[in-house]
């Protein structure tokens, strides 16, 4: 019986070796006056000295999700954290789209994630405060948050990823609460237009973002992906797209996860950031 549990004892204490740690914090956006809860997974610091910095990958949830829906569709990213030495931030933003809303004051996201989230992270955790360290992905309303975001602040972000997103919500203008943060389709035509991804492609040249995406063909977002896909090719913007089955789900996404690791990973490595 004691050699049952010092083998357990063996196994528990080998677990927690390799598995990050998973924080639960408020940040406080100045832009909106009110604290937000974000989810933050860093490495192991046992498995290194104490003061290594880390890439910082950014990952946004759905509509109708939060700060934890990510350690839902993957429980095991405090694993992943510590195998592939990144840091996992995921905060709360509501049905924000991740915009700054112009009719609603009390979405400003772009400029919570971009500005103040990323420099509360930089400041309170051992991260690469680099474009060249600083990555983003999302899935489904935070696929089209990642695409935005890197586009419009190329300056903050290195690498993108999006799964499933909503890179043009135009056709989907009555659901998940976009009329909140647009206006009504009809009359705020140009709300609509000036905020969707495939109409932030003209903040960027080839080479400024290396960029991936992908969605399932039984998805509902499955042909905006594409035509996404195919605007930057007309664009001559290089990135990596494609397709697999599946549907909007989470078994999707969280095997989508694993390829888009092997991705942000590649970057910085190229980058000599890991």
């Amino acid at each position: 019986m004691k050699k049952i549990k010092l083998v357990l004892l063996s196994l528990f204490i080998t677990f927690n070796v390799f598995a990050g740690q998973v924080d639960t914090i408020f940040v406080h956006s100045n832009s909106m006056d009110k604290d937000i809860k974000v989810v933050v997974i860093t490495p192991n610091q046992n498995k290194a000295a104490i003061n290594i910095q880390y890439p910082v990958v950014y990952m946004l949830h759905g509509a109708f999700g939060d700060s934890k829906q990510w350690l839902r569709v993957k429980p095991n990213l405090p694993e992943l954290a510590d195998e592939f030495g990144m840091i996992f931030v995921t905060p709360d933003a509501l049905n924000s789209w991740y915009l700054d809303s112009p009719v609603n004051p009390n979405y400003r996201y772009e400029t919570f994630v971009s500005s103040e989230l990323m420099n509360y992270i930089d400041s309170h955790y051992n991260t690469i405060s680099d474009r060249k360290g600083r990555g983003i992905t999302g899935l489904s309303m935070g696929g089209h948050g990642a695409l935005y975001l890197a586009m419009r602040h190329k300056e903050k972000y290195g690498v993108v990823c999006s799964m499933s997103g909503g890179v043009d919500f135009r056709p989907f203008n009555k659901k998940w609460g976009l009329t909140d943060i647009l206006g009504d389709i009809e009359q705020s035509k140009m709300n609509w237009d000036d905020n969707v991804v495939i109409n932030q492609i003209d903040n960027i040249k080839n080479g400024d973002l290396s960029i991936e995406f992908d969605c399932g063909e039984s998805d509902f977002f499955i042909n905006v992906n594409k035509n996404l896909h195919k605007s930057l090719l007309e664009k001559g913007i290089d990135h990596d797209f494609c397709t697999r089955p599946g549907a909007h789900n989470n078994k999707y996404w969280a095997n989508s996860i694993d390829y888009q690791l092997v991705f942000l990973k590649k970057f910085f490595k190229k980058n000599h950031v890991l």
